[in-house]
């Protein structure tokens, strides 16, 4: 394993807009979802790695055509941060999107699986599948939530 400044500049890509909400939080406030603990933990486990081992994972041979849909899934996370903004900063527009449920947790799945093939590494890629364990149900469980607080 070693430094890969490739791999650091996606996580930090992926992770940005989340800051916005300590800036910019929603107007009103989240429901509270229940999901078990081993779920959350799951969750918490797959940021942590999403972030740490894309920098310090990635295998070397950069496959560049994989670049095109990491690109465009990253630029829709990006669309769909700029639309909670734009919109009055609501809880629903955190979670929906149109019918779609949590897209702004399979964007960044599918950023990670990507560029698992850009940055031709597995363990970006088993970092997903972790990060997709947790940060799915626990996004489509406070889906419902703010759904049913509508």
């Amino acid at each position: 394993m070693e430094f890969h400044p490739e791999g650091l500049i996606l996580s930090l890509a992926v992770l940005a807009p989340s800051l916005l909400l300590a800036r910019f939080p929603p107007r009103e406030p989240l429901p509270r979802s229940s999901v078990p603990g081993p779920v959350r933990w799951t969750e918490r486990a797959g940021q942590a790695l999403c972030l740490v081992v894309p920098a310090v994972g990635a295998s070397g041979t950069i496959v560049w055509w994989w670049g095109v849909p990491a690109i465009s899934a990253l630029a829709a996370y990006y669309a769909l941060w700029a639309r909670y903004l734009a919109t009055g900063r609501h809880a629903e527009s955190l979670y929906w999107w149109r019918r779609v449920p949590a897209p702004m947790a399979i964007l960044p799945v599918m950023v990670f699986l990507t560029a698992a093939g850009w940055l031709s590494s597995p363990w970006i890629a088993a970092a997903a599948v972790v990060l997709a364990l947790g940060h799915l149900p626990v996004s489509l469980s406070a889906a419902r939530a703010v759904r049913e607080a509508v």
